[in-house]
């Protein structure tokens, strides 16, 4: 018999942090959602669902400022989400745990295992996007939004994913600053797993591979998925991160 979901609220820094949770065994897999996405989207769903049907246990929340949890959406940082992050693993669950991160969740799993290396026994990152602030925004934008994000502290950008633009706040970027992970070693000595669609629009394919090559574990494995956009949410690469996932049956220091 499947396990039922629990939802609740857990106080974070900046309000309640909403949550669902699957109770269940094994490591604990714990699911870091991207900018601007909420705990329901289609992979956290169908992970949930083959959580409770495989009896393992399975946690998801909303950052502040997304979803059901409280708090501002433009007074969000890395650094805020981060801290979200470990609340999380800290009050909502114990042992090992596996971090299965998406687009900007995989930079805040990555920074939560660099801060919690005695509890993450292991990341799946999807599509992950370090230094998304700085090298998917920042450098990409014209002279001329720099020149408006600087001035009025916000810049509106349209977006494929949403009738409403996505807002980038100069506190997002100057904040990103303090948490770039390109350029040098990644300190993290757990397996970690990547998967990456070919055709992503958002976080080049590159993008990842790069990141893989500042990693510094030796039990890495990088899934590239031919005609994978951002959001890998086809049955077929649903099933692939399924696959990854449940290959963490045991995890151990």
């Amino acid at each position: 018999m499947a396990h039922k979901e629990q939802t609740g609220f857990v106080d974070g820094a900046h309000g309640r942090i909403a949550y669902r949770r699957v109770p269940g065994d094994g490591p604990a897999v714990i699911w870091l959602g991207g900018y601007k996405s909420d705990m329901t989207g289609t992979k956290a769903e169908a992970i949930s669902e083959w959580a409770a049907q495989n009896r393992r246990s399975f946690l998801r929340f909303d950052y502040s400022g997304h979803g059901a949890s409280e708090g501002n959406f433009e007074d969000g940082t890395i650094s805020s989400w981060l801290v979200d992050a470990l609340v999380a693993i800290d009050q909502l669950t114990k042992d090992y745990v596996v971090l299965v991160g998406s687009s900007m969740g995989g930079w805040i799993a990555t920074l939560a295992a660099l801060r919690r290396p005695s509890r993450v026994g292991g990341l799946v990152l999807i599509a992950p996007a370090p230094d998304f602030t700085e090298r998917l925004m920042w450098d990409q934008m014209s002279e001329a939004q720099r020149e408006t994000l600087m001035r009025e502290g916000r810049l509106l950008e349209p977006t494929q994913y949403s009738d409403e633009p996505n807002v980038i706040t100069k506190a997002l970027i100057e904040d990103g600053r303090r948490h770039l992970l390109l350029g040098g070693p990644v300190q993290i000595h757990r397996p970690i797993r990547i998967i990456q669609g070919m055709d992503d629009p958002d976080v080049p394919w590159r993008h990842a591979v790069e990141f893989a090559e500042c990693l510094e574990t030796d039990d890495l494995e990088v899934r590239l998925i031919k005609g994978g956009d951002h959001r890998l949410s086809k049955p077929h690469e649903i099933a692939a991160i399924i696959e990854t996932i449940a290959a963490f049956n045991e995890v151990r220091q």
